[in-house]
């Protein structure tokens, strides 16, 4: 059994076009690679199922974005598994790949199949760049425990560690799995990092957690052409996110569009409406508000903004009190409001949540997000009845 190398190294777009480099994702079965692409590139898991194209029975690849890859996965599957030699697919695939993402359970201390793998391909290559991310840290928790806030796994130390919360089970077996590659030959250091990737019905928030972490090793470590890639990647997947945000943004303002319409309802309904819509798109980006980032969201609105948003928001509601005008005009401009600012918290949040999920930020462009998204929606309101919807494209 041998992997077709060709369909690997192929460039997408026909032999004039440029391969995009190879990620070599290394580990054992359901150790966490799929959830790392998924956070990656922002696609659910079923979309990198249908995505990934076998190579052979132990070999798969996974284009992102599909259509135009700048960045491919080659997942090796099977490692440790009965019966199977991946000596001549792991050949094959060393070939192709720019960097290898060795992928663990923190807890699982039997990693000899992927410790023969990393050994053989650095005795081939000494020059090799390779990142192990440790996975699925709250198996090593304390009940009812959840991840220690801020991360705490940029240090090694172990009085340190447990210091910020972490269980000394946890820590020994996270050094433990270090020590196991000591041995593995090779002019550059292994490098580690710490993440745990969840799902919306677990207990554990972040769901991300360590994915500013991962990216940042990720770039530390991999070649320029993967670092380069990667930065399109992440930014293609927050584009996907967007798309999927957008709906949400738009039933969510003209819900509160919908509300503002009757006196004084507004004020009680539109910030709950505003409230709920910055849940849902928290979970659509896998990032949970706590109160640190939904005050780093404020400042980067502008404390100006934030008072101008509460006090023409109450003038608002005195107007729809005046009769007759309050009634007609005046609670049609209250609606065209609250639907204008509504879409514009939205749109500046994604914009947010998008740079918060790789570590960066960007308050200007959040303050610049919300002014264009505000004056495109105002300009849209007088056109629209309650439960119409701008046709616009997604930031």
């Amino acid at each position: 059994m041998t992997v077709n190398t060709s369909s690997i190294a192929e460039p997408a777009g026909g032999a004039h076009a440029v391969a995009p480099p190879v990620v070599w994702m290394v580990g054992k079965v359901q150790s966490g690679k799929t959830s790392i692409i998924r956070e990656l590139t922002g696609v659910a898991d079923a979309e990198i199922g249908m995505g990934f194209v076998a190579t052979t029975k132990s070999a798969r690849v996974f284009d992102f974005p599909a259509e135009k890859p700048v960045i491919r996965f080659l997942d090796t599957r099977g490692l440790g598994e009965a019966k199977y030699d991946p000596a001549t697919d792991l050949e094959a695939c060393e070939a192709v790949s720019h960097l290898m993402l060795v992928v663990m359970k923190a807890l699982d201390q039997e990693q000899s199949a992927v410790l023969d793998v990393v050994r053989a391909g650095r005795q081939r290559q000494p020059d090799w760049p390779i990142l192990l991310a440790q996975t699925t840290l709250h198996d090593g928790y304390r009940p009812g425990a959840d991840h220690s806030q801020p991360y705490p796994f940029g240090d090694t130390d172990a009085a340190r560690l447990q210091g910020a919360g972490v269980s000394s089970d946890l820590v020994r077996s996270l050094a433990r799995q270090r020590d196991l590659f000591d041995s593995v030959p090779g002019a550059k250091p292994i490098h580690f990092v710490q993440i745990d990737f969840t799902r919306a019905g677990d207990p554990y928030r972040p769901q991300d957690y360590g994915f500013a972490a991962l990216v940042g090793a990720l770039r530390d470590v991999a070649p320029l052409a993967v670092a380069a890639s990667l930065k399109q990647t992440l930014a293609a997947a927050n584009s996907v996110l967007a798309k999927r945000a957008h709906p949400q943004i738009l039933a969510y303002a003209s819900a509160a569009a919908a509300s503002d319409l009757v006196p004084f309802a507004g004020v009680i309904a539109v910030p709950g409406i505003q409230a709920k819509m910055l849940h849902g798109l928290a979970a659509t980006y896998g990032a949970p508000w706590d109160r640190r980032t939904l005050a780093q969201y404020a400042a980067c609105l502008g404390a100006g903004t934030v008072v101008r948003l509460m006090s023409v928001f109450g003038i608002r509601e005195l107007v729809k009190l005046i009769p007759w005008y309050g009634q007609t005009a005046g609670a049609a401009a209250a609606a065209a409001g609250s639907f204008a600012t509504t879409f514009a918290i939205g749109k500046a949040a994604t914009y947010f949540l998008g740079l918060r999920r790789h570590g960066e930020a960007d308050p200007a462009g959040v303050q610049r997000v919300y002014a264009q998204s505000l004056a495109e929606a105002f300009a849209f309101a007088p056109k629209r009845s309650a439960h119409q919807a701008p046709e616009e494209t997604t930031r």
